[in-house]
């Protein structure tokens, strides 16, 4: 299969390339489009034979549920049931954007868009090529992460192009996206609102509407076993190719601890990368204990953090990098969504000093 990488405009998508974009879809195909996340890799969600082509193109386990994509609020309707109150209140506050909500899924959606669940995962973006290409599909388009299963998700084109070229028809190129991390995920079907996975949408901004959230207890640890109901549950996540170590502690002897173990590992032959913040990337880079230091951008300043990580995992691959080791961020707020990426990266290698 040749794959086609065609540019598109973000703020004014050709009609005539999303119309040859929703057709392939409409016809059984994969085509990969940025959203304001990370890349999505779209097929027809109602169509099982699309779904399968997915888990395959991406060599993703077939019991990780795929998100279903919709570009009208009133769509929600015709996939799920019941829709409860509070799937209203948060698409009036953060609809179309980076949330995803798990409400129980009607028929006409199969169980190889959802893993086998009697649950579906729904998102409306707000990205213009992603709400253009879904409309042009039908308006249901399943769309994961576009990057081979466990890869660091795609921020640029160019690395779906990497990962799967060959798999799938087509890739929409519009630039890099802005957010740069995955939706976050919010369980709407038990007792509780729970958080299945950290976004750019924090537990404060939900519970500033919903009052109380719970988070699943596996978000910053790896000893989930449950059958996942939502991505990024169980399986090794956003790996970069080298080994990735994250070190916890206070500033002062994280910083320590990184360059005692870079140097270490640099002695012994490894290639190293640091993964490093504004405040800290130069005094790495001046004891030469590595052979790539990056920064993520500044600690206060999460967002961009979330924006460049995955870009920074892949740089390392592209640098034949073999130990990586990063410092660690907060728990909390974005921070929480950052951490939890890493940790996956990382296959919860975690080194408190």
């Amino acid at each position: 299969m040749e794959t086609r990488l065609v540019k598109i405009e973000r703020d004014a998508p050709d009609r005539e390339t999303v119309a040859r974009a929703g057709q392939i879809l409409r016809d059984g195909g994969l085509v990969a489009f940025p959203t304001e996340t990370v890349y999505g890799l779209g097929g027809d969600a109602l169509n099982p034979d699309s779904s399968r082509k997915i888990y395959a193109a991406k060599g993703r386990p077939s019991d990780n549920p795929l998100i279903v994509h919709i570009c009208r609020w009133e769509d929600i309707f015709r996939i799920a049931d019941p829709v409860p109150e509070a799937a209203y209140q948060l698409a009036e506050a953060f609809w179309p954007g980076p949330l995803t909500m798990i409400l129980a899924k009607k028929d006409c959606v199969p169980r190889e868009t959802t893993g086998g669940l009697d649950t579906v995962a729904i998102r409306f973006p707000s990205d213009p090529i992603a709400l253009a290409l879904i409309e042009a599909a039908g308006g249901f388009v399943a769309a994961p992460s576009a990057n081979a299963s466990g890869r660091p998700s795609p921020t640029l084109a160019q690395y779906v192009l990497e990962d799967l070229d060959g798999r799938i028809d087509m890739i929409l190129d519009g630039g890099e996206v802005g957010i740069g991390l995955e939706s976050t995920i919010v369980d709407l079907t038990g007792e509780r609102p729970t958080i299945l996975r950290p976004g750019y949408v924090t537990k404060e901004m939900l519970e500033a509407v919903l009052k109380q959230v719970d988070v699943d207890r596996t978000i910053l640890d790896g000893n989930c076993r449950l059958r996942p109901k939502a991505p990024g549950m169980r399986y090794r996540h956003y790996a970069p190719k080298g080994e990735l170590t994250v070190i916890e502690g206070s500033p002062e002897r994280v910083m320590a601890a990184v360059s005692q173990k870079a140097g270490a590992a640099r002695a012994q032959g490894a290639r190293v990368g640091i993964i490093a913040t504004d405040e800290t990337a130069a005094r790495y880079r001046a004891q030469g204990i590595a052979d790539s230091v990056k920064s993520v951008g500044s600690r206060a300043d999460e967002e961009a953090v979330g924006r460049s990580l995955y870009r920074i995992l892949r740089e390392f691959d592209d640098e034949d990098v073999t130990e990586i080791y990063s410092e660690s961020f907060s728990r909390s707020g974005f921070g929480q969504a950052i951490m939890n990426r890493l940790l996956k990266a990382a296959g919860h290698r975690v080194e408190q000093v």
